[in-house]
């Protein structure tokens, strides 16, 4: 992702590290559901990647940095060995592990919404290509997983909109010319820091007025 905002060697690093605990994530619920190895690394490669590659496909990055850059690929592999045979100790740091997935979360909507833009779509396809990017992956991995995307269930904790307020304001700091390093740090802190607290008081997105459905869903 060649974005101007960081040195080029930080920005791979916070790619790659954004990468990892979202590969985690596709690899644990692979343990979940009793996946064996391959099914593990393709839940782990989907999460890690889907948001970035769909993004790229979208504006015509072709081919897809997640194609070029050896590392990016190999990283949810070397996740999904390590998960493989230490999913028990993994399961007993999740704490850390949503915490790392907030910070990626946080990251990744402001990458998407800034290449989205350099490639030159307008701030608003850029904020919703930019949310996409950091949440595309996740809904794949539940698709793949035979479940309801989490970004869908009303019983599950903010996560989209954590993602689209820190797209957004990325969005309004190129608007106004303010988009650098440090503004940039602060839009993913606020994407982050909006995470963690839904995560940490059960912040749900409302569902319908005055709904007459009586329906559940299921774990």
């Amino acid at each position: 992702m060649a974005l101007d905002l960081f040195n080029a060697s930080v920005q791979h690093g916070l790619d790659v590290a954004g990468i990892s605990v979202f590969a985690i994530s596709g690899a644990l619920l692979g343990v979940r559901k009793n996946f064996d190895v391959f099914g593990m690394a393709v839940l782990a490669e989907v999460t890690a990647l889907g948001g970035g590659i769909f993004r790229d496909l979208v504006i015509g990055a072709i081919p897809p940095v997640a194609f070029t850059d050896l590392g990016y690929l190999l990283t949810p592999l070397v996740v999904t060995v390590l998960v493989f045979f230490l999913h028990p100790e993994v399961e007993r740091i999740n704490k850390a592990v949503n915490f790392c997935d907030a910070a990626g979360l946080g990251l990744f909507c402001v990458v998407g919404t800034t290449k989205a833009h350099e490639y030159g779509l307008g701030l608003t396809a850029s904020v919703v290509l930019g949310m996409a990017t950091a949440a595309g992956g996740g809904v794949l991995r539940d698709i793949l997983a035979g479940d309801v995307p989490q970004l869908l269930r009303w019983d599950r904790d903010l996560y989209a909109i954590p993602a689209l307020v820190g797209a957004s304001a990325t969005a309004l700091l190129i608007k106004f010319g303010q988009l650098n390093g440090a503004t940039a740090a602060g839009a993913a802190a606020l994407a982050f820091v909006l995470r963690l607290a839904a995560m940490n008081y059960g912040w749900r997105a409302p569902r319908a007025w005055q709904r007459r459905s009586t329906a559940v869903e299921a774990e």
